[in-house]
C-alpha cells in the first residue's frame, strides 16, 4: 500500500551527500514537479518560511510566505451545530511575497520553460542553509547571458531574508531590466476536496496600514480583522556594477516595485543585493512594526550579503556538528535523503522560541499551519537530543497556552485542562470532534514530552516552575474522564476517546491513550510529591495557585495503579481497543491502490465499522512503552496490526520500522525506514506539494537513532541496543545528554562510544553497563550477530 509517486531520476537529480540539486531542465518534468519543487527548495528559520518559488515569479504553483504564529481567524460552518463545537478555526496567512525578481531582455521577459537554456544547476546546499540558482542561456538573438542567484532565510537573524542576483552577458552589450517586488497578492483558493488542505479566504485578508519608502526600501504594514494582528514587511536593495544603471522605486498598498535599468556591458556584471524583513505583533501599533522592519533592514544592509551568508553557513556548521547522521552505504541517495530531512527539522525549529512547530513547518499551508501532537511525540526528541533551549521553549508554548487549556475543559465540562488537537494560538481548531476532540490522549502526549525532556537535560527547574502545573491539570482531565469500572473489576476505564488511529474513533479502552494516561497521571504524582519534599515553598505556591488537594493526588494513584488494558488471552495480544476485535477486517484485495487514502474515498463509518488502521496505535505504544510489552507480545502484535495498517499517515512507517527492528523483522524495518525517509522526496503520499511532513522527519530520526542504534532512555536512563541494516556499513550520529556530547560508531562488528564533552557519562549497551568519563572518553563495545529468527517478516504490503 505505499508506493513511491516519484523516483528522482539520476541524471537530473544526482545523489550528492550536501544538496539537493536539478542539475539538468528538463521542462515537462518542471512542469509536473513545480509544486514538489516549491516544496523541496523552501527555506525557513522556523519563524521565516519562504517556498521555493523560482526569481522570475513563474512558472508557480503557491509562492508561499509565512511566519510562524500570524493567522487570521476563520469561522468553522457545520451542516449541524453542537456544545460545545469550536465555533472560530485560525488559519495561517500568506504574507506578502518578497521572492520576485523578473528579468527583462531587450524589453523581452526572461522565463525559464520558454529560454534556451544551454546550462541549468539550481541546488539546496545543506552545508551553506543557501538555495542558489546558475542559469546560462541563448536570446532569441543569438546573445548569450549568465545568470546567478543566492536565497537564504537567515538562521542569525529571524526575521531577516536576502537574495543576492548576478547578471553577465558574455558574448555582447545587452539591454536589461530588473523588477524587484514586494506583493500582497490574493488570497489563494482552497481545495475542499481534501480535508487536510487550508481553508480559504474569501475577500482581503490583509487591511493597509501604512506604506513608506525611500531610496530603494519600501515597507507596507498591514492589519488582520479578526486576529488582530499588524504585520510589517519591507525590502531594500544594494546595487553593483561598472555599467550605468538607472532606478526607480514605486510603492503603493499591495504592491512595492524597485526597478533597475542598465546597459548591461559584456563581462560587466550586474549585481543585486535584496533584503527582505518580516515583523509581526498583537500588541505593537504599525507605526512601531514598520520601524522594527526597518530596523532589520537597517542592519542588513550595513552587514552586507557576504557577511550574513557566512553567519548563514557557521550557523548551519554548527547544526550538523551536534545533529548529523551518518550512513555509509552504497546507495548515495540514503545520505542525501537523510541530510535534507534534518536540514528540514532545522528549518522548522532553530527560531521558532515563543511558538509552536506546525504539522509542515513553514512550507506549506496543509493543516492552516496548525500545532499537533506530532511535535510532542515525533519532532522533540530530535530537538531535545539536539538543541535542547528549542525544545524548552516549545514546551514553555504549551505551557502559555494552559489557561485556554483549562478553558476548553471547563467547556466540555471536564476538571483540569483539555489541550486543544489542533491550534495556532491555544484554542481548539478542528472541526471534526471524532478525530480531533476525542483525541485526549494530546494531554498526555505533551506530558510524555516533558518528562523526556526534564530527563535528558535535568532541567529540573522547568518542571518545578512550570512542568507541574501542567502535570496537575492534565492528571485532572483523566481522574474526570474516566471512572472505576465494575463491570471491570473496578479498574480505572476511560471511554468514547479516539487514538492516533483515525480510522477507529470514538472507543472504548484505547490501549495507546490508557497507556499514556497512566504515565501522565504517575509522572504527576512523582512530581508533586517531589516538589513538595525538596521544595515546600513552591509546593505551597502551586497548590494554592491551582487549588490542589492532597486527595486529588491518592486518587490519581490509584486511577494509575488500576488503569484497565485491554488484553485478549485468546491471541494473546492487546486490543487496539475493548470492541477492535469484534469489528470486520476490511477487504484490502478488493480496495483498489487509487482509493488510496482510505479518508478521501470512503465515509468515516465504513471506515469506523471495520479493522483497518490509518496509522500505528498498539504498535506505537509499544515503541513508547516498551517495557510494558514482552518481545513475544510485541511480535504478536506486530504481526497482528501490520497487514491492518494502510500507512494513510506519514507518521506510520516510522514507527512501524522501530518495531520491526526491535522484534528482529530486518528486513521489513529496513523497507519501512527508506519509504519514511523518503515520504517527501519520493512523494509517496503524493501531497508533497503543499509542504514538508516535518513529523515524518521527524520519525526518521526517530527510526535511526531509537530503531538501529536501538536508544532507549526510560527514566532517562540512557541505553543502546544496535543492529545494523546489512545494506548500511556503519551509522555515526552525535547526541547530547544532560549538557555532555556523545558520539556514536557503529558498524556490523562494534559500537563505539566517545564522550566530546563531560565529565561522566553512565548509559548500558546490550544491557551491559558502561562509563565514559573525560580520563576514559572511548569505549568500543562488540555488536552481536542476530537473533534466531532475525530476517523473517517480509516486503511491504
Amino acid at each position: 500500500m505505499l508506493r513511491p509517486r516519484y523516483i528522482p531520476p539520476e541524471d537530473i537529480f544526482p545523489p550528492n551527500p550536501w544538496a539537493f540539486e536539478a542539475v539538468h531542465y528538463d521542462a515537462r518534468l518542471a512542469r509536473e514537479l513545480t509544486g514538489q519543487a516549491e516544496t523541496m527548495f523552501a527555506l525557513s528559520n522556523g519563524y521565516l518560511g519562504i517556498r521555493g518559488a523560482v526569481e522570475e515569479g513563474t512558472p508557480v504553483r503557491e509562492a508561499g510566505t509565512y511566519l510562524n504564529g500570524f493567522y487570521e481567524h476563520r469561522p468553522i460552518s457545520y451542516g449541524e451545530h453542537a456544545y460545545g463545537f469550536p465555533r472560530i478555526g485560525q488559519s495561517i496567512l500568506n504574507c506578502p511575497n518578497g521572492t520576485v525578481l523578473k528579468l527583462f531582455v531587450d524589453d523581452e521577459p526572461f522565463v525559464v520553460p520558454r529560454a534556451e537554456i544551454l546550462d541549468y544547476r539550481r541546488s539546496l546546499d545543506l552545508r551553506a542553509g543557501t538555495l542558489n540558482r546558475d542559469v546560462r542561456w541563448v536570446t532569441p538573438t543569438g546573445k548569450r547571458l549568465h545568470m546567478r542567484t543566492v536565497r537564504l532565510v537567515s538562521l542569525a537573524h529571524r526575521h531577516l531574508a536576502a537574495i543576492e542576483f548576478e547578471l553577465t552577458a558574455e558574448d555582447a552589450d545587452v539591454e536589461v531590466a530588473v523588477s524587484s517586488e514586494l506583493e500582497n497578492a490574493r488570497p489563494l483558493n482552497a481545495d475542499t476536496t481534501d480535508p487536510r488542505l487550508a481553508e480559504g479566504f474569501i475577500g482581503r485578508v490583509l487591511h493597509p496600514t501604512g506604506t513608506r519608502s525611500a531610496g530603494l526600501r519600501a515597507l507596507l504594514s498591514y492589519r488582520t480583522a479578526s486576529s488582530g494582528l499588524s504585520l510589517g514587511c519591507g525590502m531594500d536593495h544594494s546595487v553593483s556594477t561598472e555599467c550605468s544603471v538607472l532606478t526607480q522605486l514605486s510603492c503603493d498598498d499591495d504592491v512595492a516595485v524597485a526597478l533597475f535599468r542598465c546597459k548591461l556591458e559584456r563581462n560587466k556584471p550586474l549585481r543585486i543585493r535584496k533584503y527582505l524583513s518580516y515583523h509581526y505583533s498583537d500588541i505593537v501599533d504599525p507605526e512601531e512594526i514598520l520601524a522594527q522592519t526597518a530596523s532589520t533592514l537597517d542592519r542588513a544592509t550595513r552587514s552586507g550579503f557576504e557577511q550574513i551568508s557566512e553567519r548563514q553557513r557557521s550557523d548551519v556548521e554548527r547544526f550538523w556538528a551536534r545533529a548529523d547522521v551518518t550512513v555509509e552505504s552504497e546507495n548515495l541517495r540514503t545520505q542525501q535523503t537523510i541530510r535534507w530531512n534534518l536540514f528540514q527539522l532545522l528549518q522548522a525549529s532553530e527560531r521558532a522560541e515563543g511558538h509552536g512547530i506546525g504539522a509542515r513547518g513553514l512550507t506549506g499551508r496543509t493543516y492552516e499551519g496548525h500545532y499537533f501532537w506530532d511535535t510532542e511525540i515525533y519532532v522533540l526528541p530530535f530537538i531535545i537530543y539536539t538543541n535542547p533551549a528549542i525544545a524548552r521553549s516549545v514546551l514553555k508554548f504549551r505551557y502559555d497556552m494552559l489557561d485556554k487549556a483549562r478553558a476548553r475543559a471547563r467547556e466540555l465540562g471536564h476538571r483540569g485542562a483539555t489541550f486543544p488537537w489542533r491550534t495556532i494560538n491555544g484554542e481548539e481548531a478542528s472541526a471534526y470532534y471524532a478525530a480531533g476532540t476525542a483525541q485526549y490522549h494530546i494531554n498526555a502526549d505533551i506530558a510524555y514530552a516533558l518528562r523526556k525532556y526534564v530527563e535528558v537535560t535535568g532541567d529540573q527547574a522547568f518542571l518545578w516552575n512550570y512542568g507541574a502545573e501542567m502535570l496537575i491539570e492534565t492528571a485532572r482531565l483523566w481522574f474526570d474522564l474516566g471512572f472505576f469500572s465494575d463491570a471491570k473489576g473496578g479498574l480505572f476505564c476511560i471511554n468514547g476517546v479516539t487514538g492516533p488511529d483515525e480510522y477507529t474513533a470514538i472507543v472504548n479502552n484505547n490501549c495507546f491513550t490508557n497507556l499514556m494516561a497512566r504515565e501522565n497521571l504517575r509522572y504527576a504524582v512523582k512530581t508533586v510529591g517531589t516538589l513538595e519534599r525538596l521544595h515546600p515553598d513552591l509546593f505551597n505556591r502551586l497548590a494554592a495557585r491551582t487549588g490542589l488537594d492532597r486527595a486529588e493526588i491518592v486518587q490519581w494513584g490509584e486511577a494509575a495503579d488500576r488503569m484497565y488494558l485491554p488484553y485478549d488471552a485468546r491471541l494473546k495480544i492487546h486490543p487496539q481497543d475493548d470492541d477492535f476485535l469484534d469489528l470486520e477486517r476490511w477487504d484490502f484485495a478488493s480496495t483498489s491502490e487509487d482509493d488510496y487514502p482510505l479518508l478521501l474515498h470512503y465515509h468515516p463509518l465504513n471506515l469506523y465499522r471495520s479493522q483497518v488502521i490509518k496509522q500505528a496505535d498498539t504498535v506505537m505504544a509499544m515503541f513508547l512503552f516498551g517495557s510494558h510489552f514482552t518481545q513475544d507480545e510485541k511480535r504478536r502484535n506486530f504481526e497482528y496490526y501490520d497487514p491492518l495498517t494502510t500507512h494513510d499517515s506519514s507518521l506510520s512507517v516510522c514507527i512501524q520500522s522501530i518495531i520491526a527492528n526491535e522484534i528482529r523483522f530486518d528486513r521489513k524495518a529496513i523497507e519501512y525506514f527508506d519509504f519514511a525517509a523518503a515520504m517527501d522526496m519520493s512523494d509517496i503520499g503524493g501531497n508533497m506539494m503543499h509542504g514538508a511532513h516535518i513529523a515524518a522527519i521527524g520519525g526518521t530520526w526517530l527510526a535511526l537513532v531509537y530503531g538501529f542504534a536501538g536508544l532507549r532512555d526510560d527514566d532517562g536512563r540512557i541505553s543502546f541496543n544496535p543492529i545494523l541494516p546489512e545494506a548500511w556499513s556503519a551509522l555515526k550520529f552525535v547526541l547530547t545528554v544532560r549538557g555532555q556530547t556523545l558520539r556514536i560508531e557503529i558498524d556490523h562488528v562494534s559500537a563505539t562510544y566517545r564522550l566530546l564533552n563531560g565529565e561522566r557519562f553512565d548509559f548500558s549497551h546490550a544491557g551491559e553497563e558502561c562509563v565514559l568519563s573525560a580520563a576514559e572518553p572511548v569505549l568500543t563495545c562488540a555488536v552481536g550477530p542476530l537473533p534466531a529468527g532475525a530476517g523473517r517478516g517480509g516486503g511491504l504490503d
